[in-house]
């Protein structure tokens, strides 16, 4: 492709050579660059990216992008030199690609929780309405019935470009994506097309890369303030954060909720691990899904297919017969009756979600056994406080290993510790090995009790010292509630 034409929409501050050059492909990484490759040099937190111009120019690259010209400049090569070589990957990448986020209505969703769960029911909503449609998420990407691997909550520019082509190509009409706070601070989502963005929440997360809970916010407001007249924006005004969302954004303003005013309403009238029963816009519904957390959720999705011109009757009918994502209060029941549940929650805010659903739906007799872990490379600050919601919420805890990754998994199970408090101390317990502290809680657990796994749900491995090995919490709490019976 001309590489003047991918410079459209670009802001450039000098260009060196000729525009007219053609591009083969497009890379940030040094090592993947072959003849005819832009290569965008990227500072990034570890490396940056401005090292490798000439080595890529060695390799074959035939146009830089970067924020500082080299202070010799080869006579073959283009450079374009942009105050932010993240932000031009983005807007690039699109214009490479063809823009096919404007050739489908692409709705981004943000917060700390429900991410998953929300684009995953949409995603089988209009799959279920009859549309082709598209799925970005942490478990899985899908284009129509086709499953493409997740690496990341929300890919670099390049292969979301190259996803959204492929979803356009084999007949997509929407795309549900999650948007990570990351995403939008790293310019991920530069010059994408959407149609419509939801806020589901806000809680403590991310504090290692944003430093402070207000960077945090900036950032998921940042992505409703590049929405489009043309888009919606749609927001949970039952969290304290959520009209914050709308202020400033050019976007059509849609709210939901079950404790406030809002356009889209909902009443729990019963939750059981049988499903929830709601009431949704004066109309009665039974949904297959548990919790209160989950209600906002399946609003959430009610709400974005009203906003997408849905049939309000169709939309519930479909969502009614649907699970939800993976690894999300993912619950079985042993022979004995003890029932085991595995989530995702790994964020203080999300684990008190789970636990409070699950007091709210609990007898009043029956145990909670409680394993959880925090992960490696993390933020730090969180681990006391997710040890604390535990302990508080459960009548035993097992701390133990989450994903280390290259930490040390000891000393993440000492930072939750500091979180138990004296009172507490009885009720915890520390056994390093996952696998053994989910078959320990397998075994103190009594007929009728109730097993959280929490952390890692959908993931079907541990992460330790940069090697992945095979590990999945429903797996093995299945195996073991199986050798009980």
């Amino acid at each position: 492709m001309n590489l003047q034409d991918l410079l459209y929409g670009v802001s450039i501050k000098s260009l060196k050579g000729l525009p007219q050059v053609e591009v083969a492909a497009l890379t940030f990484d040094s090592r993947l660059v072959n003849a005819g490759t832009l290569f965008f040099a990227i500072r990034g937190t570890a490396v940056d990216g401005h090292q490798f111009i000439n080595q890529t120019i060695a390799a074959g690259a035939n146009v830089i992008v970067c924020e500082e010209l080299p202070t010799e400049l080869n006579e073959q090569v283009t450079y374009v030199e942009v105050d932010d070589s993240s932000e031009a990957l983005g807007v690039i990448a699109c214009n490479f690609y063809g823009n096919p986020s404007a050739d489908l209505k692409l709705v981004g969703i943000t917060g700390t929780n429900g991410k998953t769960t929300i684009a995953t029911l949409l995603f089988q909503l209009f799959s279920g309405l009859n549309y082709g449609v598209g799925l970005i998420s942490t478990v899985q990407n899908q284009i129509n019935e086709r499953v493409v691997p997740a690496t990341h909550t929300t890919p670099n520019p390049i292969a979301l470009n190259q996803l959204l082509r492929e979803m356009v190509d084999e007949g997509c009409e929407y795309c549900f994506m999650e948007v990570s706070s990351h995403a939008v601070s790293q310019h991920r989502i530069a010059g994408l097309t959407f149609a419509g963005g939801v806020f589901s929440n806000i809680t403590h997360d991310h504090l290692d890369f944003h430093k402070t809970f207000d960077n945090y916010i900036k950032a998921k407001k940042a992505f409703f303030d590049m929405l489009p007249k043309s888009a919606f924006a749609l927001t949970n005004t039952d969290d304290k954060n959520g009209m914050v969302m709308l202020q400033n954004t050019n976007a059509h303003k849609r709210t939901y909720a079950l404790k406030q005013m809002a356009d889209f309403k909902a009443k729990i009238i019963e939750n059981k691990f049988s499903g929830l029963h709601l009431e949704i816009d004066h109309t009665d519904v039974f949904f297959k899904m548990v919790g209160s957390f989950n209600a906002y959720n399946l609003l959430a999705a009610y709400g974005t297919a009203v906003s997408l011109e849905q049939d309000q009757l169709k939309v519930l009918t479909t969502l009614s017969a649907l699970s939800g994502a993976e690894g999300r209060f993912d619950y079985i029941v042993s022979k004995s009756g003890i029932v085991g549940i595995v989530d995702y929650a790994h964020t203080p805010d999300a684990v008190q979600n789970v636990l409070s659903t699950i007091a709210n739906i609990r007898k009043g007799t029956e145990q909670v056994i409680t394993v959880i872990g925090c992960g490696g490379d993390r933020d730090k600050t969180k681990r006391p406080v997710m040890a604390k919601v535990a302990c508080d919420w459960s009548d035993k805890v097992i701390l133990t290993s989450d994903n280390p990754r290259t930490e040390d998994p000891q000393m993440i199970i000492k930072d939750m510790e500091a979180g138990v408090s004296p009172t507490n101390q009885r009720k915890a317990i520390s056994i390093l090995d996952r696998k053994e502290a989910i078959k320990t809680a397998c075994h103190i657990a009594q007929p009728g009790d109730i097993i959280l796994i929490a952390g890692k749900g959908h993931e079907k491995y541990q992460e330790i010292n940069g090697v992945r090995h095979h590990f999945d919490d429903k797996e093995i709490i299945n195996e073991q509630l199986n050798q009980i019976n």
